[in-house]
């Protein structure tokens, strides 16, 4: 497997140059420096979770269009052949095992939260949607201004265009599994 950010910096200049977009006008849709842009496409920086998720609200693509490596239409996917993304110093880890399908308008990610992480997240764009299935643990969610905990084998639906947050309030790892959804307007 290629090195993660390398594909992530791919897929980054792919878009840019399909749509004819400079780094000066995708730092103004995504709000992500020009700078930043440039070092994530030579695959020389690693994005945050925050920052991958400007630059794909920005472009209108799913969050997991970066990391898609190929095309074909068996995918078997294999925790251990999963690079992560890491954010809190390797103590939050998405796992991401079915990214971003046009045709189906989805995306699947397995998240692991250490004790005592909190991840909060901006609204995204219109015509996103999030399905949390809890796999281990106790998770204290947050959208808008409602919190839930959900237990292992429960599950939330919601519009992620309002702020949500995911919080391990327990001294044990919780692992909850995340659809996102995307509507027609998302490539």
């Amino acid at each position: 497997m290629k090195d993660f950010n390398t594909i992530i910096g791919k897929n980054l200049k792919f878009i840019r140059n399909q749509r004819n977009l400079s780094l000066d006008k995708v730092a103004e849709v995504t709000g992500v420096s020009k700078t930043n842009l440039a070092l994530i496409e030579k695959g020389t920086s690693s994005p945050s979770v925050n920052t991958l998720w400007k630059i794909a609200s920005g472009l209108n693509v799913s969050f997991s269009y970066f990391m898609e490596e190929n095309n074909s239409k068996i995918k078997l996917a294999s925790r251990k052949q999963i690079t992560p993304i890491f954010e809190y110093e390797k103590k939050m880890r998405i796992y991401s095992f079915f990214p971003y399908d046009r045709e189906k308008k989805f995306e699947v990610f397995t998240v692991e939260l250490d004790p005592g992480i909190k991840h909060e997240s901006k609204p995204h764009n219109e015509g996103i949607e999030e399905f949390i299935t809890v796999i281990k643990g106790d998770l204290e969610i947050t959208v808008g201004e409602q919190s839930y905990t959900l237990s292992c084998g429960d599950a939330i639906h919601y519009d992620a265009n309002v702020y949500h947050c995911f919080e391990n309030k327990t001294d044990n790892e919780i692992v909850f599994q995340q659809t996102t959804f995307y509507s027609e307007k998302y490539q």
